[in-house]
């Protein structure tokens, strides 16, 4: 099983020179690293010392080698057009984007990182790497990235359901599956929201879902300084990835600016009850061996509070929200859909068997919980 570590916090706070330190580290353990950047522009191929393009390629620093690779959104858009073609031939006898070619496509806004996703995704299921370090944003933008997995199962699930239940679906029913066998070149015929093809989409994006909820799959670590804005910064992206079920493992404390150590108070304070690592301040002639030497365990078990607890015999979900208060977390239930919004995330709760399709009786904050009754 691979394993994806990611890093949030503010920019400025050294993410990506921990990030390399990061693959050195695992790689000095005998790791089969991948190290993925999403920023565009020269700055790892001068941190690494050595171009790094749009494909997995070796990379050597010291006497530590992994694999690197630079996502380039343009790329993956020409890439995943030419799969889309070519799965649009095998099925369609007059196929209509023949005559489009990804190199005209403009990217459209957000798609970036669905592609991103799915490239990682590959990656990953390539069963080449024991882990793969995501070196992206660090920000909003990486949050709703991994949060994407659960958006895409909230409308498949929603617009299915919503689809087969219109009067619109019931009476163009009986003419889809002819339809659809003269369409395909299979023959095949059938319900299509239950042909195989979307039955697959299904499985991948629960397994996506299972993926970012579990720290031995999935898990992030906040990169900071000492300065007040960067652990307030650090702290309100814990909290957001708390939301969408991502396991912050801990804290790391980067002396930038300064040959200083790094006071660790006020961030240990900040992020309780992580466990908070601080390195060592790294100068350009000898910045990595410090650093990689300092960080701590990035792979082993993770003891930290989970995002949701379910107790179905209390009838209630409780969920750690530390870097927020009550008047920032609103709770609104549309028939079965219990929907939290805490900061600019939003998440549908996925609540069990006992507790799906139940009304929410009673809500309350305390000491970072949102507990939920239900009825």
């Amino acid at each position: 099983m691979t394993l994806i570590l990611t890093f949030l916090g503010k920019g400025g706070t050294g993410r990506s020179t921990v990030a390399i330190a990061a693959a050195q580290k695992l790689a000095g353990a005998g790791k089969r690293v991948l190290l993925i950047s999403q920023e565009a522009g020269p700055a790892l191929s001068l941190l690494l010392g050595t171009d790094v393009g749009p494909s997995a390629s070796a990379v050597s620093i010291g006497n530590q080698s992994f694999q690197a690779v630079q996502l380039r959104t343009t790329a993956l858009l020409d890439e995943n057009w030419e799969q889309l073609k070519n799965f649009e031939a095998r099925y369609l006898r007059d196929p209509f984007f023949k005559a489009v070619y990804g190199q005209e496509l403009s990217v459209v806004p957000g798609l970036d990182d669905f592609l991103a996703l799915n490239a990682i995704r590959e990656y990953t299921e390539s069963s080449q790497y024991d882990v793969i370090v995501h070196d992206g944003a660090g920000d909003q933008s990486t949050l709703r990235l991994w949060g994407a997995i659960g958006g895409i199962d909230w409308y498949f699930r929603r617009f299915k359901k919503v689809f087969q239940d219109s009067q619109f679906y019931r009476s163009i029913s009986p003419f889809i599956a002819p339809v659809t066998g003269a369409i395909l070149s299979s023959g095949s015929s059938g319900d299509i929201w239950n042909r195989p093809e979307s039955q697959s989409v299904e499985s991948m994006v629960a397994k996506g879902k299972a993926l970012v909820r579990d720290p031995m799959q999935l898990r992030a670590y906040v990169v900071t300084t000492d300065d007040a804005v960067a652990i307030a910064t650090g702290k309100y992206l814990w909290s957001a990835a708390q939301q969408i079920g991502l396991t912050v493992a801990g804290t790391v404390v980067n002396s930038v600016f300064s040959p200083d150590p790094a006071d660790t108070a006020a961030a240990t304070q900040a992020f309780s009850p992580l466990p908070v690592t601080a390195l060592p301040y790294s100068s350009a002639g000898d910045r990595w061996q410090p650093l990689v030497a300092a960080l701590p365990d990035l792979i082993g078990p993770v003891d930290v509070p989970s995002s949701m607890t379910v107790d179905v015999a209390s009838s209630t979900v409780k969920l750690f929200l530390p870097g927020f208060d009550k008047q920032q977390v609103k709770l609104t239930q549309y028939g079965p859909e219990v929907t939290v919004e805490a900061g600019d995330q939003r998440h549908n709760l996925s609540l069990p068997s006992g507790l799906s399709g139940r009304s929410v009786t009673g809500a309350k904050f305390q000491d970072g919980y949102l507990i939920i009754s239900f009825g």
